[in-house]
């Protein structure tokens, strides 16, 4: 049932993962998340991932179906579904070694505003909206917003967000720095390939380095990111990617990284 739930298609150098329930607008339940988790730990050879969603809308939010609701002890049901299905998800985008791009239109909402936010770089088109609608049914927001949302938007807007539960529309999250782009729903999916086809392309063990320093960098103070930054770099000096981008520098020509 997940495959189904999940579709995984190759385009190029780009794993293009598609949320496949559009009729219930991709609400997610956890078999969804446990088939992104395992198709970004399985990139075979891929440099670049982009999630999306079948029809109408990227994900409106969680579907724990009525397993949780009608159980002795929902609290549980829910604990477990989010520790061992929905977080690893999250966190196996966070720590992917390659790029990650998301599509959004129509609601990301709940754990799927959560999706969206994770990758590199969030395209959304006009119809998208954000939306952190826990507190509409006495609950708490989860997959990491209240970790990432204060990181993209600071403190007053994620409490915005998650206390009022209004919707965030694209051009407002754009405004507030929490997007990437927003373009007219018709050019969503050919803007946000093109983007991510433009990182495949790019050094790969350099843009995994990167993101693996960027994260770090929330945490840490100056004096270790700074030898951090040392690390990698000496690293990287030893990569093919690294010889090419010098050889065409010098060369005056554009590089071909071939991602090692």
């Amino acid at each position: 049932m997940a495959v189904d739930q999940l579709l995984t298609e190759r385009r190029g150098d780009v794993l293009v993962l598609t949320l496949n329930r559009p009729d219930r607008l991709n609400a997610a339940p956890p078999s969804l998340f446990e088939a992104i988790t395992a198709a970004v730990a399985d990139l075979d050879g891929a440099r670049a991932i982009l999630i999306q969603g079948a029809g109408r809308a990227f994900c409106s939010g969680a579907d724990v179906g009525m397993g949780a609701l009608g159980s002795e002890d929902p609290g549980a049901a829910t604990h477990a579904a989010l520790t061992q299905s929905y977080n690893p998800a999250i966190l196996a985008i966070a720590k992917a070694g390659v790029p990650v791009i998301t599509a959004v239109r129509g609601p990301a909402a709940g754990i799927g505003c959560s999706l969206a936010l994770a990758a590199d770089f969030c395209i959304a088109s006009e119809s998208a909206y954000f939306l952190q609608a826990f507190v509409n049914i006495g609950l708490v927001p989860d997959g990491g917003a209240s970790w990432l949302l204060p990181r993209l938007v600071g403190r007053a807007r994620a409490a915005e967000m998650m206390l009022l539960g209004e919707r965030v529309p694209a051009a407002k999250a754009l405004d507030w720095g929490m997007i990437h782009k927003v373009v007219a729903d018709d050019v969503l999916d050919d803007t946000a390939l093109a983007l991510a086809t433009r990182l495949a392309a790019g050094p790969t063990v350099a843009l995994g380095a990167i993101r693996r320093g960027l994260a770090a960098a929330l945490e840490t103070d100056l004096a270790t990111a700074l030898a951090r930054e040392a690390d990698d770099q000496r690293a990287m000096r030893g990569t093919a990617d690294a010889m090419e981008g010098g050889m065409a520098f010098l060369q005056k020509r554009t590089p071909a990284f071939r991602g090692a």
